[in-house]
């Protein structure tokens, strides 16, 4: 019986070698990665939970640095040396974040790296443990995803509720007064009198004509998704288009237009959103810039993205405009379309598209000099990147949640 002493009894008076009992144990627990590795970091010990987590068999990885199993951006940052510094330092390291597979891809994991110690206390090696979390960090984020997708919406349908109390009453209320005006009294009238009515219902007709246009086409960013359609498209065409469509009114200003983007310049983004885009952006540019000036549209490579610009020889911004633009300014739309200002949708709009094509923009500008608008657009289809980690663990609280699951 003393032979048997530090062996395990199994159901039938069976008995188990200890250490041959923990390897059993340890190889049942698939769901974590669980190997070795000496004093120089190369790996000693695979387990059959590593090989299912990152595909590699136990004679691929053996003797191998474990920096193999660090994305290259952790290796560039020396995250391997540095969670076995904490190990050594502290007892233990840990970590929540992205390792790759043998095939390349990437899963999360919350990772547990502790120093191995031989019966005198020296170290001998270390030991790591790795919980693949990914289909539960995909679905937080997915999650989180929804949840400020449904904030933005919300906040998009109070705007767009607050523009057509506020600002489309104005051109309404006085298309119905001269109506009413000429209903009662039209056969009193003077024919010039009459010309001039005829003239303000014009020019209101038109400011709300416009305005709905702008809140179709901005109700479009998030009500109509289904209908953002990507795709490879050449830019500079797209920028000849736009010229096209706006150069009667360059003309008439005797602004000349500038298409500085290479030929055969490709971005992945939504057609229509991009003519879009570039078509608020020129006119915009035409209405802020006098007689004589100059509009320039170029593009550049900016690492895996297309950087546009949109260059205008204008009357500039102040630091109070700019610190307003792609901001709903909803009081103040009625008095500045009055005052020919503009009503801020269109902006509101190109920031919307550009950010649904995954960009980004912004602008710079001097008083007096003019300005420039930046956004960018993706050369490819953008892949679904890793995001930051969190504190996720091994607490016995999310284990009491997967059981609910």
């Amino acid at each position: 019986m003393d032979n048997n002493e530090q062996d395990i009894r199994l159901p039938g008076n069976k008995y188990i070698p200890t250490s041959e009992f923990y390897s059993l144990v340890i190889d049942s627990l698939q769901d974590y990665a669980i190997f070795s590795m000496d004093k120089k970091l190369l790996i000693n010990c695979w387990l059959a939970g590593s090989t299912k987590i990152f595909g590699y068999e136990p004679e691929e990885v053996m003797g191998k640095h474990f920096e193999i199993i660090f994305t290259e951006e952790d290796k560039k940052n020396e995250i391997p040396q540095f969670e076995v510094d904490n190990a050594r330092t502290k007892g233990r390291a840990s970590d929540n974040k992205w390792h790759v597979t043998k095939d390349g891809s990437l899963f999360f994991a919350n990772g547990l790296l502790f120093p191995l110690m031989d019966e005198k206390n020296e170290l001998i090696g270390f030991v790591k443990i790795l919980r693949d979390l990914t289909e539960r960090k995909i679905a937080e984020e997915a999650i989180k995803k929804q949840m400020k997708e449904l904030e933005e919406l919300n906040t998009h349908k109070e705007n767009i509720l607050a523009i057509l109390s506020h600002d489309l009453r104005s051109p309404l209320s006085t298309i119905i007064g001269i109506t009413d005006y000429l209903n009662s009294a039209i056969d009193e009238m003077e024919l010039s009198e009459i010309k001039k009515m005829h003239v303000l219902l014009h020019q209101a007709s038109t400011d709300e004509l416009n305005m709905l246009d702008y809140l179709l086409e901005w109700a479009r960013i998030k009500y109509a998704s289904e209908v953002f359609s990507p795709a490879f498209l050449d830019l500079e065409q797209s920028v000849s288009k736009v010229f096209d469509t706006i150069n009667e009114q360059a003309v008439a200003k005797s602004i000349s237009l500038h298409n500085k983007v290479e030929e055969g310049t490709r971005v992945f983004a939504d057609k229509k959103m991009v003519h879009s885009i570039l078509q608020n952006l020129g006119t915009n540019a035409i209405k802020f810039t006098n007689p004589g000036g100059s509009i320039t549209i170029s593009a550049s490579a900016n690492d895996d993205k297309v950087l546009v610009s949109v260059k205008d020889t204008g009357i500039g911004m102040s630091k109070e405009t700019m610190y307003k633009l792609f901001k709903p300014q909803i009081k103040t739309l009625a008095q500045a379309r009055k005052e020919d200002k503009g009503a801020g949708i269109g902006l509101l709009l190109v920031k919307g598209f550009v950010e649904r094509n995954e960009g980004e923009i912004w602008a710079e500008s001097v008083e007096g000099q003019g300005s420039t608008f930046y956004f960018t657009l993706p050369y490819n289809p953008p892949p679904e990147t890793p995001v930051s980690s969190d504190n996720l663990g091994f607490s016995e609280e999310e284990e009491e949640e997967e059981e609910e699951e």
